[in-house]
C-alpha cells in the first residue's frame, strides 16, 4: 500500500493533467491517507520512508496543538498550515488525529455542529491540497464511515507479532554497537511494539557504556524494566524467562 500512495505521488501530474482527470473536477484530487495502529508500531517511519522515496520532506503537525476550544480558531490554524505547505508539495503528516476526529459526535449542540465542521473542513482541504496530507490515529474504530471514505488510503499498522518483534532487535543496533550474546528470540518474548524496542535498545546501550561494556542481556533487561514503568505495564517472569543465568 505504500508503493501504491508513491506510485499516486509520482504519477499524479500524468493522471490528472496528462491524462484529463482534473477536467472531470477539482475535487478529490488531493492524496490523503491514513495509518492506523497502536502507538510504536511505525506510522510515522512510513511517512519517513515514502519522504525519503520521493525526495520530499515531511512537515509533522500536531493536531493536538493545533485544534483550539474557540470557535473558528481550529480552521484558521490549520488553514496557515496548509497554505504554507502548498508551494512546496511536501508530506504533511497530521499526528494524533483522534484530537480532532474523537470529536466527532451525534450533534446535540453548537458545539458538537462546530466540532463536525472542524472535522469537515479538514478533510475538504485534504482533498484539495496537491501534496499527500496523511493522518495517524490509534482508534480507526471510532472514526465516522463517511470520514473514512474521503480518505484514499487507510493502512493498517498492525502490533508486530513475536517472529516479527525477534527481526526488529536483530536490526536495532548498528554495526559499530559492541554487543555480548544477545538472544533474539528471547528478546522478542518482551510483548512491545517496535518504538518501545528502539527506547530499549537505546537506554540499554547507555547503561552498558555507562560501566564501559559491551551490550548485554543484563543491561536490556534493565532498560525493560524502566520501559514497562514508564508504559505503567508489569514486565512478566514469562517475559523475561532464562535472560540471565
Amino acid at each position: 500500500m505504500l508503493q501504491d500512495i508513491a506510485a499516486h505521488l509520482r504519477q499524479r501530474s500524468k493522471v490528472y493533467e496528462q491524462w484529463g482527470f482534473a477536467g472531470k473536477g477539482g475535487r478529490g484530487l488531493g492524496i490523503s491517507a491514513m495509518f492506523a495502529g497502536a502507538s510504536g508500531t511505525g506510522k510515522t517511519l512510513a511517512a519517513e520512508v515514502l519522504a525519503n522515496t520521493l525526495n520530499l520532506d515531511v512537515y509533522r503537525i500536531d493536531l493536538s496543538a493545533v485544534v483550539s476550544k474557540y470557535i473558528g480558531e481550529t480552521e484558521k490554524n490549520l488553514r496557515r498550515v496548509f497554505d504554507a505547505a502548498e508551494g512546496g508539495g511536501v508530506i504533511l503528516l497530521f499526528d494524533e488525529a483522534d484530537a480532532l476526529f474523537g470529536k466527532r459526535t451525534e450533534v446535540k449542540d453548537s458545539h458538537d455542529r462546530h466540532a463536525n465542521i472542524e472535522v469537515s473542513y479538514l478533510l475538504q482541504r485534504m482533498e484539495a491540497y496537491r501534496g499527500l496530507a496523511i493522518l495517524t490515529t490509534n482508534l480507526k474504530a471510532s472514526l465516522d464511515q463517511a470520514f473514512l471514505r474521503r480518505i484514499r488510503f487507510i493502512v493498517q499498522f498492525p502490533f508486530p507479532d513475536v517472529k516479527q518483534r525477534a527481526e526488529i532487535w536483530r536490526r536495532v543496533y548498528p554495526s559499530q554497537t559492541p554487543t555480548a550474546d544477545l538472544d533474539f528470540e528471547k528478546l522478542a518474548k518482551l510483548s512491545v511494539a517496535g518504538g518501545n524496542i528502539r527506547n530499549i535498545a537505546l537506554n540499554a546501550a547507555f547503561i552498558a557504556a555507562d560501566t564501559d561494556e559491551p551490550v548485554a542481556m543484563k543491561h536490556i533487561l534493565q532498560a525493560a524494566k524502566s520501559e514497562y514503568i514508564k508504559m505503567e505495564r508489569p514486565l512478566t517472569d514469562v517475559e523475561v524467562k532464562g535472560w540471565i543465568s
